[in-house]
C-alpha cells in the first residue's frame, strides 16, 4: 500500500458523507467548491487533536474520529450556524490502513449525525495529529457572539456538565459506562440552532463552564453570579468536574428568557468577575499550557 492507496480508501470509507446539494466539487480535484446560500455569511472554525491531549492513543480509531468531529463541529453549534461541511488533515507516523479508515468511519457516523459532508482534506507523514476545518453558514449579522451579553440576562446550560471530566479524572476509557460514552460520543448541540435565537450570547463547553463563561464575560465586558445548586451535575460526576472540567459540548448562554431545553444557572451582572454562592472564584479551567 502506498499514499494515494490509502487516500482512495479513506475516501471511499467517507461515500455516504462526501457530496451533497451544497458540495459543487468534492474530494479527487485540487480544491473543493462549495455553494453558500443568497444572504449568508460562511461560518469557520479548526481544532487540531492529539494523542495523550485530547483522547488516549489506546482507544478505538472510531471512537476517537467521532470524538474529534463532534467537537470541532460544537463551534458551529455554538454561532448557531448551520453545519454544512468539513475538511480533515491526517498526519501518520506510519501507513496504517486499518487506523485511517476506522478513524474515518468514526468521523463519517458523527458527520452523518450532523448532516454534514466531509469533501476533502489532507494526508502526511509525521506524527499523529488530527485537524478538522469545519464550515457552515448563519443569516448575514445573526451569528450567536460571545460579546453580546447583556445585563440581567440569564446564564443557561443546554444539558449535564462534567461526565466526559469524570472519565478524564479517573482514567477509565476502557470501561463502557456513560463517562466513557459522554467522553467518546459528545453531541455538537447543532440541533439548538433555532433555541439559539433568543439568546444574546453563547459558546460551546469545551474547557470547563467557569472558563467557558468567562470567555463570554471577558468578551461582553460584564460579570456574572452562579449558583451551584442549580447547574445540571451528570450522574457519576462530581460539582467540580461540572463547573471546572472540559469536553462536555453542551451549549452556554445568556439569554433575557429561559431559553427551551436550558437550565438557569446564573445571571448576568454589572458588576466584574465572576461569584460562585456569592464568592469570587476562579474562571480558570483547561490549558493546553499549563502544566
Amino acid at each position: 500500500m502506498d499514499e494515494f492507496s490509502l487516500i482512495d480508501d479513506i475516501v471511499n470509507s467517507l461515500d455516504a458523507v462526501a457530496k451533497t446539494s451544497w458540495v459543487s466539487v468534492g474530494s479527487g480535484d485540487d480544491a473543493t467548491v462549495i455553494s453558500v446560500s443568497k444572504g449568508a455569511e460562511v461560518v469557520s472554525s479548526i481544532d487540531t487533536f492529539t494523542p495523550g491531549i485530547h483522547f488516549p492513543m489506546t482507544a478505538p480509531a472510531k471512537k476517537i474520529g467521532y470524538r474529534a468531529f463532534m467537537a470541532a463541529a460544537s463551534d458551529l453549534a455554538a454561532m448557531a450556524a448551520l453545519p454544512r461541511y468539513a475538511l480533515v488533515a491526517l498526519s501518520l507516523p506510519k501507513l496504517d490502513r486499518d487506523f485511517a479508515v476506522d478513524l474515518c468511519n468514526g468521523m463519517s457516523k458523527a458527520a452523518a449525525k450532523c448532516d454534514m459532508a466531509i469533501c476533502g482534506g489532507n494526508l502526511t507523514k509525521g506524527p499523529l495529529s488530527i485537524t478538522v476545518s469545519v464550515h457552515g453558514e448563519v443569516n448575514a449579522g445573526e451569528s450567536t457572539l460571545r460579546s453580546g451579553a447583556a445585563v440581567g440576562d440569564l446564564v443557561q446550560v443546554s444539558g449535564d456538565l462534567g461526565a466526559a471530566a469524570a472519565c478524564v479524572r479517573s482514567a477509565s476509557y476502557s470501561i463502557e459506562g456513560p463517562l466513557q460514552r459522554a467522553y467518546f460520543e459528545p453531541r455538537a448541540r447543532v440541533d439548538l440552532r433555532a433555541v439559539l435565537a433568543g439568546a444574546n450570547a453563547a459558546i460551546d463547553v469545551s474547557d470547563g463552564c467557569l472558563q467557558d463563561l468567562g470567555h463570554i464575560l471577558k468578551a461582553s465586558k460584564l460579570g456574572a453570579a452562579i449558583e451551584s445548586a442549580s447547574v445540571p451535575v451528570a450522574e457519576g460526576a462530581e460539582l467540580r468536574d461540572a463547573l471546572w472540567g472540559g469536553d462536555d459540548y453542551e451549549l452556554l448562554a445568556t439569554a433575557p428568557v429561559e431559553l427551551a431545553g436550558f437550565a438557569i444557572i446564573g445571571v448576568v451582572t454589572t458588576k466584574p468577575g465572576l461569584r460562585l454562592d456569592g464568592q469570587k472564584v476562579t474562571s480558570r479551567g483547561y490549558d493546553h499550557f499549563r502544566a
